[in-house]
C-alpha cells in the first residue's frame, strides 16, 4: 500500500479508501445487496492486512448500521491511532426545521449518534453529505467547527457540492475563522468525469484532496458490459438511475478497460483504478466481497502510461447530472426536501 496527505490536514491516508456503504442490516435500510455483520468484518480485516487505513462510511448507511459494524472491526482489529475513520451527516429534515432545531444543534445531534453508533470518541473526518439549501451555510461551518474545537472531529470534508459552493465555504470560513474543508467526495469515475470542468482544477489549485465515490462505477468499471450478474447490479435502483440512460456510450470505455486489462493481465478493477489514482488522491471503493477490496489494493502498483491514459479517456462525452448532484441546484433552495436515513437518496415535495 501507498499513503498520502489528506490535502491541508495531517492526516496520513492509504491510496486506497474502503467504502463501508454495502456494510449494514440491509432489512434497516433501503438497500437490500447490503451484507451483515459477519462479512463485513472480514473484509475490514482484510483490508487491514492489505495496509488500507481510511474508512469511510455514514449515518445515513443503512440507518447507522454501517457505522455500528465499522466501528466494532475497527475496534477489534486496529489500534485507534492508525486508523482514518470519515463519517457523514445528512440535512436537517424539515421536522427539525419546523422544530427550530438550528444547523449547529444538527450538526451536534448528528456527531454525538454517529460517535455512538462507532463507538468511539472522535472521528478523523466529518463530511457535510450534500448540501442543504435550507440552511445557511454559515450554521454549518460554525456547527462544524464547534465539534473540532470539542475534540469529536479532526477535519471536516464535504460531499456532492458544486465547485462553487466549497469555494464559497472555505472563503467564508477564512474570513469567520472557520474550520475549512480540506477534502470532497464527489461522483467522478472513467465514465462519468463532469468534476473535472471545475472541482477538480480548484482542488488541485487548492489543496484539497479529492477522494470520490462511486469509483468503479456501482461494479460497471470491474466487468464487461453484460456482466451484470452480482446482487447489486441486479437490485441497486440507484445506481441504475445514474448509468442505464448513458448505458451505450459509457460501454465504449468499458470495452477499452477490458482490452487494456488483457493486455496487461490484469483486472478491468486494478485499470479503472489506476487511472483515477492518477487524478485523486484515494478513491472510496465499496466491498462486499474480499476480492473487491484485494483486486482494489492491487491497482496502486499498477501504472498507467501516458498513451494508455489517452487511449480511455479519448472516446467520453458530456454527461448530465446524475444522482444526488442533479438534485443540487439553486431553484431546489424553495423545494421542501425530505432526506432519509437509510442512504442517499432523496424524495423531493415542491
Amino acid at each position: 500500500m501507498k499513503y498520502t496527505k489528506l490535502g491541508n490536514s495531517d492526516l496520513n491516508v492509504s491510496r486506497i479508501c474502503m467504502g463501508c456503504m454495502g456494510f449494514g442490516d440491509a432489512e434497516r435500510g433501503q438497500h437490500s445487496w447490503t451484507i451483515d455483520e459477519e462479512h463485513s468484518r472480514e473484509i475490514i480485516k482484510r483490508g487491514l492486512e492489505l495496509g488500507v487505513n481510511f474508512y469511510d462510511t455514514a449515518i445515513g448507511y443503512q440507518s447507522g448500521t454501517s457505522e455500528q459494524y465499522v466501528g466494532r472491526a475497527l475496534r477489534d482489529f486496529a489500534k485507534r491511532g492508525e486508523v482514518v475513520v470519515a463519517t457523514k451527516f445528512l440535512p436537517r429534515t424539515p421536522q427539525e426545521i419546523e422544530n427550530g432545531i438550528t444547523g449547529q444543534k444538527h450538526i451536534e445531534n448528528m456527531i454525538n449518534t454517529s460517535l455512538k453508533n462507532l463507538g468511539m470518541d472522535y472521528v478523523d473526518l466529518y463530511i457535510y453529505h450534500m448540501w442543504d439549501w435550507n440552511t445557511p451555510i454559515y450554521d454549518i461551518l460554525d456547527g462544524l467547527t464547534r465539534v473540532v474545537k470539542e475534540g469529536k472531529a479532526r477535519y471536516i470534508g464535504i460531499s456532492n457540492c458544486f465547485a462553487w459552493q466549497l469555494a464559497k465555504a472555505n472563503a467564508l470560513a477564512e474570513k469567520e475563522g472557520f474550520e475549512k474543508f480540506v477534502s470532497v467526495q464527489g461522483h467522478y469515475n472513467l465514465i462519468f468525469r463532469e468534476e473535472e470542468r471545475e472541482m477538480a482544477p480548484y482542488c488541485y489549485e487548492e489543496n484539497i484532496a479529492l477522494t470520490p465515490y462511486s469509483a468503479l462505477a456501482s461494479g460497471r468499471l470491474s466487468r464487461k458490459p453484460g456482466d451484470n450478474d452480482t446482487k447489486r447490479g441486479a437490485e441497486d435502483a440507484y445506481a441504475k438511475f445514474k448509468y442505464d440512460a448513458t448505458a451505450e456510450q459509457d460501454g465504449l470505455i468499458i470495452n477499452r478497460v477490458a482490452e487494456l486489462a488483457e493486455k496487461r493481465g490484469v483486472t478491468m478493477t486494478e485499470v479503472s483504478l489506476a487511472w483515477l489514482l492518477t487524478k485523486v488522491s484515494s478513491p472510496v471503493v465499496g466491498a462486499t466481497k474480499l476480492h473487491h477490496i484485494e483486486g482494489a489494493v492491487k491497482s496502486v502498483d499498477l501504472t498507467l502510461t501516458k498513451d494508455e491514459i489517452k487511449y480511455l479517456e479519448e472516446l467520453y462525452v458530456p454527461h448530465a447530472l446524475a444522482g444526488v448532484m442533479a438534485q443540487n441546484k439553486r431553484e431546489n433552495a424553495d423545494s421542501k426536501h425530505v432526506w432519509t436515513t437509510g442512504d442517499q437518496k432523496i424524495k423531493e415535495e415542491k
